[in-house]
């Protein structure tokens, strides 16, 4: 394993505002920076009142600005929603104003509801065009001769790095066939995790964009001094999860004690296996966790998340986790 990054999602907490949760998200990504991340990723997702990260884009130049040598990036847009050109145009001024720190992530995905879709005003049609709008995508950063009929302006020539996310083997077999690098969306639906990435291991084809095939997965953390701290403290999570899957999401919840006498049992063990990609615990018991989850799947990359309420408990977990990730990264580059 070569780096560790954070996913962020601007988490909106109940008893704040989106306001607070950009400021938070800012303060994490600075956070981030010291504790020596690689990269810091933003979601799209709309129409979500426990998400300020809606704007994309606009987020990732916020934090990039308030940062200075983390890589800040979309994990990710979500192309189903937009034009090909208007993502060049926004990640290409991003890298034109923040060199060499900008990534796009790209899903095929809508992260959002079907009525909530509509009103972004994209084509409904039943066909998937998913896989041309992603090479449409990277053509628009490529170095292209100034008489292009159709160039992004700016982003040519910018190079932005592109990758495929997913929680299928779609997506795995996708950025195989491009020569992209991949990351798979475990932290919230791992059930695939194992076969999409020997898929995407042994399909991929070498591109002038990557020689070697790059993974990273995803996976949730939550850490704290003690073991009880760490479960409390995901039990946001937990009722987050539930609350949409039931389909009344909200704010992020207080943590509680007693998640099982608030959630009704269908919906947490749903919430309990969807989030089974997680490391939750102690110093010692996150470790362990996380160290068998890197052993298992052998990712060159993990990008960490972790929807805790209270921004202090939070950075902390990030720090624990930070900490214990150097450790393996060490182990590994000296093995």
């Amino acid at each position: 394993m070569q780096h560790y990054s954070v996913l962020d999602l601007s988490p909106i907490s109940e008893g704040s505002d989106a306001a607070q949760a950009l400021t938070n998200t800012l303060g994490l990504a600075q956070h981030a920076e010291t504790l020596g991340y690689h990269r810091f990723w933003l979601a799209e997702h709309h129409n979500m009142p426990g998400i300020a990260s809606a704007a994309t884009a606009v987020v990732i130049g916020h934090v990039a600005a308030g940062t200075k040598t983390i890589r800040v990036g979309a994990g990710g847009i979500m192309l189903p929603n937009h034009a090909p050109l208007v993502i060049a145009e926004q990640f290409g001024t991003l890298a034109t104003l923040f060199p060499s720190r900008i990534d796009l992530g790209v899903g095929r995905a809508p992260g959002t509801d079907t009525d909530t879709a509509r009103a972004l005003r994209r084509n409904m049609q039943a066909g998937d065009t998913f896989p041309q709008d992603v090479v449409e995508l990277i053509e628009y950063f490529a170095d292209t001769p100034d008489e292009t009929r159709i160039r992004a302006v700016p982003g040519t020539g910018t190079h932005v790095p592109v990758w495929v996310l997913g929680s299928s083997l779609f997506g795995a077999q996708l950025a195989a066939y491009l020569g992209l690098p991949y990351a798979f969306a475990s932290h919230f639906a791992p059930a695939l995790l194992e076969e999409a990435s020997l898929t995407y291991r042994k399909t991929f084809r070498p591109s002038t964009l990557l020689q070697q095939p790059y993974f990273m997965m995803a996976a949730g953390v939550f850490a704290a001094p003690t073991d009880a701290e760490a479960r409390y403290l995901k039990t946001s999570q937990q009722q987050a999860f539930a609350r949409l899957r039931s389909g009344t999401p909200g704010k992020l919840p207080r943590p509680i004690h007693d998640i099982a006498s608030v959630i009704p049992a269908r919906y947490l063990a749903a919430a309990d296996e969807a989030l089974s990609c997680c490391a939750t615990g102690s110093p010692a018991t996150v470790q362990r966790e996380l160290r068998a989850l890197i052993d298992r799947y052998q990712p060159d990359e993990i990008l960490i998340t972790g929807m805790i309420h209270d921004t202090d408990a939070r950075k902390r977990s990030f720090t624990i986790a930070a900490e214990v990730l150097a450790g393996i990264v060490r182990e590994r580059r000296a093995a």
